[in-house]
């Protein structure tokens, strides 16, 4: 089977990055990146700076527009479909058109993937989706995630998923993110799974058990989805693990213990002597000091109910001899969330710089380095996924590809 790869979604290129760093014959034959709203439309030009754009087979450009207004036949094709897609409300109601047809909230780019597997039917997917996928919404937790495995099991795909630490597979983020790996049924990787104990495919015979060994499982719980996904979407609800199974409408999880790896420690991406800009000025001190520490906060809710709200305390700074918090889109900014850290070189406290972010994720020095703002740097790398994760799963591929045939 050819390595063939689109790439939804697909921000600076974190996929494709993942993969072409196994230099196994991985080829994206098209993607897509736009950032609603944007004036400049920096991801994808970071994107296209690094590996050229892509022509549909209209020989058009399109991959930085609108993909849900992109002719989803047009797309190349592929036999691997990776993107990571934000977490939305999935919900869906019937089409005026047609009592058989569905139709999802307008914006929600699930569908976008959806209608891109019915169009151009490759054997494989990947997805990667925040942890929370797997709870939303909090009205109807479990929801969200059942309608996309009831998406999948009506289109004749198997799907599993765990939720990744990447700190514990040698990364140095503490970054916790769903990963879906689908599969036609009809392929040969599908049909071995479907001869294979659920069990024993979570715990070791699997895709993600090979991508991602474990240690440990507990006891499964079982449900079997409608095949109906209005159905799903009105009244679907259940506690999904942070692994499981879906084939065949029926979804096994569990949840999993994770054989850690030694991670990359913060000291060990951190840059010395970096320009003034980044530390942390006598003036703004107090500010961070207050943002980072505990805090109990008397509040009044729209109905005059008072309460408490109260956090903890936040490392400050953050420790070199772990990995790095999760980063967000909001890093390097004057917040709670953003890292600080003690520059090796000077000793005074700063926040990160831009490659530091791209190593946090796993990408070469400087890959945002591409003309646009500093703040995007960090947005970007923000909404990035971590690199070698993906070079991991991609390993994995390269075997089950072979067995294609």
């Amino acid at each position: 089977m050819e390595k063939t790869i689109c790439e939804l979604f697909a921000g600076v290129g974190g996929f494709r990055l993942g993969f072409e760093k196994l230099n196994s014959g991985w080829e994206t034959t098209w993607f897509s990146q736009w950032e609603p709203g944007a004036k400049t439309q920096w991801a994808h030009e970071c994107y296209v700076s690094h590996f050229g754009d892509s022509k549909d087979l209209k020989g058009e450009f399109h991959t930085g527009e609108d993909i849900s207004l992109m002719e989803k036949k047009h797309i190349p094709n592929h036999n691997l479909l990776v993107g990571g897609f934000p977490c939305q409300d999935y919900s869906v109601a019937h089409t005026l058109a047609s009592s058989k047809g569905i139709e999802g909230k307008k914006g929600v780019l699930w569908w976008q993937i959806r209608d891109t597997i019915i169009a151009k039917e490759p054997s494989f997917c990947i997805f990667e989706n925040v942890d929370r996928l797997l709870k939303s919404p909090a009205s109807q937790r479990g929801r969200d995630f059942g309608i996309i495995l009831a998406c999948l099991a009506e289109l004749n795909y198997s799907a599993e998923w765990r939720v990744v630490n990447a700190a514990t597979y040698g990364a140095s983020q503490r970054r916790r993110r769903t990963f879906i790996f689908a599969y036609k049924n009809s392929s040969n990787y599908g049909r071995k799974m479907g001869n294979t104990m659920p069990d024993k495919l979570i715990m070791s015979e699997g895709f993600m058990a090979k991508s991602f060994p474990i240690v440990a499982m507990d006891e499964m719980t079982s449900i079997e989805l409608s095949k109906d996904i209005i159905d799903v979407s009105d009244n679907f609800s259940f506690p999904f693990k942070n692994a499981g199974y879906m084939t065949n409408s029926v979804v096994y999880t569990f949840n999993i213990t994770e054989k850690e790896e030694q991670p990359i420690l913060l000291k060990e991406i951190l840059q010395s002597d970096v320009d003034k800009d980044f530390y942390i000025s006598e003036e703004k001190m107090p500010k961070w000091v207050y943002l980072k520490g505990a805090k109990k906060i008397p509040r009044k809710s729209a109905n005059g109910h008072e309460y408490i709200f109260s956090e903890g305390p936040v490392a400050f700074p953050d420790s070199w001899d772990r990995p790095g918090r999760t980063m967000l889109t909001s890093e390097s900014t004057l917040n709670r969330s953003t890292h600080v850290v003690t520059d090796p070189g000077s000793g005074k406290l700063r926040i990160l710089t831009p490659v530091e972010a791209e190593r946090m994720q796993g990408f070469d020095d400087d890959w945002t380095n591409s003309g646009m703002p500093q703040r995007m740097r960090f947005f970007c790398m923000g909404n990035a996924l971590v690199v070698p994760m993906v070079t991991r799963m991609g390993k994995v591929l390269d075997g089950i590809f072979a067995e294609e045939g």
